[in-house]
């Protein structure tokens, strides 16, 4: 699972929660019975915990601990210092470390308690990140308790503080659709199923914003396969007349939404810059404010994403970012150029008119620029018979006008659905 930068949260939906003493030996020593000795009513009441190492005789108690590992400083940015194999509490063995991010780091665990494999977030030792994941594990509780197993947003098993690093637990999923992506060679999906991994991922948009949250993350690092299965399936073109280019598809299509780290409700004061660069609403980067619509525009960027193999807006500049807009989209709107913050000023002339390519970096940004393609002829590259159903999804999706943008329930009755 791989979880972007979290932003500073506001202060009101902080508070301070019982600190769970995670790091002190348990109260009573943990024993398990010999085998022979099971037969045992007083087996059958004692509170046990499944150990590793077999018993030394039978009828005999074998006293056994999980072993806490040694304290070590953490490291100069204040990630956990850990080494494989050894207990995140007597609970959680570490296995591997699955990724690694502004907020802290990853780690793949064995759960000795529920005998199955889970994530756990470790969060950096910092104030303002211990915080936020306070904020988030809050999120993440409300999230739950009111799915009824289809929001296709991660779970949260558990959450503790563990030597003053926020520890929130996970279900273990497959990899992210960027991963997948980057594993085919950046090969696109199948379009049937993007249209399968479309629905779900706005049922789960819809989801979060019924209860009032937006996500403002969405990108395809944070949207994850349940499954890691794959199958391989051959390439229509061959390498040589006797090799055959294989690429990867996943057994299975569902997928889940992750990192709520910068997830906000809807009534809450919001930052001024939110979403990564490539799925960034066009009223973010105008300083316009900015609400559930910016959920859906990136909703359409991850979408042609998936489709083509590429991001769609592949930059790293505000200006430049304009105008590939305006190249796939067609011009800005007059009415939201003239109510652009005074920071996003500089990016138009007095006529209202993008300062490009006047303003350009570089020639390279102008080529990057003049090489895109409309978005009809983008998606018909990709999409064959299905081109003007998804096409005008997209369109829908990616409207300037943040009140005129479908919402998440209103996409889902789109026709490119129907045959789902």
């Amino acid at each position: 699972m791989v979880i972007a930068r979290t932003p500073p949260m506001e202060k009101e939906r902080i508070r301070k929660r019982p600190r769970l003493a995670w790091d002190v030996p348990p109260p009573e020593e943990e024993v398990r019975i010999a085998p022979s000795a099971r037969a045992s009513p007083a087996f059958e009441a004692q509170p046990l915990e499944a150990l590793e190492r077999p018993a030394v005789a039978a009828h005999k108690l074998v006293v056994e601990r999980h072993i806490t590992p040694p304290r070590r400083d953490d490291d100069r940015e204040g990630h956990y210092a850990f080494s494989l194999g050894e207990n995140l509490t007597p609970r959680y063995k570490i296995l591997s470390k699955m990724g690694e991010g502004t907020f802290g780091r990853v780690l793949e665990c064995w759960d000795r308690q529920t005998k199955e494999y889970v994530a756990i977030k470790v969060v950096r030792n910092v104030a303002k990140y211990r915080d936020a994941a306070l904020v988030e594990v809050d999120i993440l509780q409300h999230l739950a308790k009111n799915d009824n197993g289809s929001s296709h947003c991660v779970q949260i098993c558990n959450w503790f503080d563990y030597r003053s690093h926020i520890c929130i637990v996970f279900e273990k999923l497959g990899p992210s659709l960027y991963d997948f992506l980057k594993r085919n060679r950046y090969h696109p999906f199948p379009v049937d199923l993007v249209r399968e991994f479309g629905r779900q991922l706005l049922e789960s948009v819809a989801y979060m914003h019924d209860l009032h949250l937006i996500h403002t993350d969405l990108k395809p690092e944070n949207i994850l396969l349940e499954s890691s299965e794959y199958i391989k399936v051959p390439q229509l073109k061959r390498i040589s007349s006797d090799e055959t280019q294989f690429r990867c598809l996943p057994k299975s299509s569902a997928i889940k939404v992750i990192d709520f780290g910068s997830t906000t409700f809807g009534n809450q004061k919001h930052s001024s810059i939110v979403c990564t660069r490539h799925y960034r609403a066009p009223e973010v980067i105008l300083g316009l404010g900015w609400s559930y619509p910016c959920d859906l525009w990136s909703v359409g960027c991850i979408l042609v994403e998936l489709c083509s193999g590429e991001a769609l807006f592949q930059t790293h500049e505000s200006l430049e970012h304009l105008a590939m807009m305006e190249r796939v989209l067609g011009p800005l709107p007059e009415h939201m150029i003239v109510r652009a913050s005074q920071g996003a000023e500089k990016y138009f002339r007095r006529q209202s008119r993008l300062n490009w390519p006047e303003g350009a970096s570089s020639r390279e940004s102008i080529r990057a620029v003049t090489k895109l393609n409309s978005l009809q002829k983008l998606i018909s590259r990709y999409a064959g018979p299905t081109t003007s159903s998804l096409s005008c999804l997209l369109q829908g999706l990616l409207k300037y006008e943040p009140s005129e943008r479908l919402t998440a329930r209103e996409a889902l009755s789109h026709p490119f659905f129907k045959n789902l």
